[in-house]
């Protein structure tokens, strides 16, 4: 076959899970279930987050704006998934591939720097916590979220006009759930040399350094934990960053090594893989993680949605009940 810029006629094709077919019904009802999840419990930390005086803090400014990044990467591809499941319609266009491949390097980009952020601030709330106020102050919160957001608008620009640019031939079918980079290379017949060393350049310049900076947060962190004498007083400080350790751990477990390979040596079922956990465990696991493991977000979430009020409503329904039959 010749080689041509087919995105420029039909786009391509979305597997999904197409090797499962008698799953497809039961796939769709799982992810929307997901899905669901996802949206209520991100949308329930940025709404108390917002609503609640004590959580006006850096360290839950930064977790609302990760649940908002959470919304929007899951929604540039979940829905589309949920699409193909039900109604078996695999097309997807080419601006709408390349916009998904975009979105996807946007908010992994943007996830790396703000957790890193977090990491930081919680460095500075137990390593520093006379001078938090002075370093952490609003002002630089919001110019550190800020900054992150023009680098993870920027970071994916090159590939995807380097993407749109590229020919593809033979088969337009991407074995993936959404346009993944990986995946959509594979179809390419031009040389995918240039973009693999951009991958490179910007894993150095950017995950690289995120990656350093989380983990010498949190060696001192850790150090500064152990230097405390008193048991309780270890087992506070250790709470306040627990959260968000275990996010940071399963975030880098999904994505290490996701876009820094060659694609000649990715595996299209690990990459599918990783890109699941991604895309539906972590925004699913963060609310989770971060609700049940600190004390202030549980406190919140009861007094936004007066939670406190229905064990109080059942008692009374309890003793109306009582003399009704009395």
């Amino acid at each position: 076959m010749d080689e041509e810029n087919i995105t420029t006629l039909t786009g391509f094709i979305i597997l999904g899970f197409s090797e499962f077919p008698e799953l497809q019904i039961p796939l769709f009802l799982l992810f929307l279930l997901f899905y669901l999840i996802i949206l209520m419990g991100n949308l329930t930390i940025i709404t108390v987050t917002c609503l609640d005086p004590h959580l006006h803090t850096p360290m839950y400014f930064f977790l609302c704006n990760l649940s908002f990044l959470d919304i929007c990467c899951t929604s540039v591809t979940l829905p589309k998934l949920l699409d193909i499941s039900l109604t078996k319609k695999h097309h997807i266009s080419a601006v709408g591939c390349f916009t998904q491949v975009y979105f996807f390097m946007m908010s992994i980009c943007e996830e790396f720097l703000l957790l890193a952020l977090m990491a930081f601030d919680r460095y500075v709330a137990i390593c520093h916590p006379l001078r938090y106020s002075v370093i952490m102050n609003q002002k630089r919160c919001i110019l550190m979220v800020t900054g992150t957001s023009i680098i993870g608008f920027l970071e994916p620009v090159t590939h995807a006009v380097l993407l749109s640019g590229f020919s593809y031939c033979g088969t337009k079918e991407i074995n993936h759930f959404f346009c993944d980079l990986s995946a959509l290379l594979k179809l390419s017949c031009t040389s995918t040399s240039t973009i693999d060393l951009l991958s490179y350049i910007l894993a150095m310049l950017i995950m690289l350094p995120c990656f350093l900076l989380t983990l010498t947060s949190y060696v001192y962190i850790i150090s500064a934990i152990l230097r405390i004498r008193s048991a309780k007083g270890r087992r506070k400080a250790f709470s306040t960053c627990s959260s968000h350790l275990t996010v940071v751990i399963l975030f880098y477990v999904t994505l290490t090594g996701l876009y820094i390979k060659p694609t000649s040596t990715q595996s299209v079922d690990q990459n599918k893989l990783y890109a699941l956990l991604y895309n539906v465990l972590i925004p699913l696991f963060n609310p989770i993680i971060y609700s049940l493991k600190n004390r202030q977000v549980k406190e919140a979430i009861k007094k936004v949605f007066n939670i406190k009020r229905f064990p109080q409503a059942q008692k009374n329904i309890f003793h109306v009940g009582k003399r009704a039959i009395k």
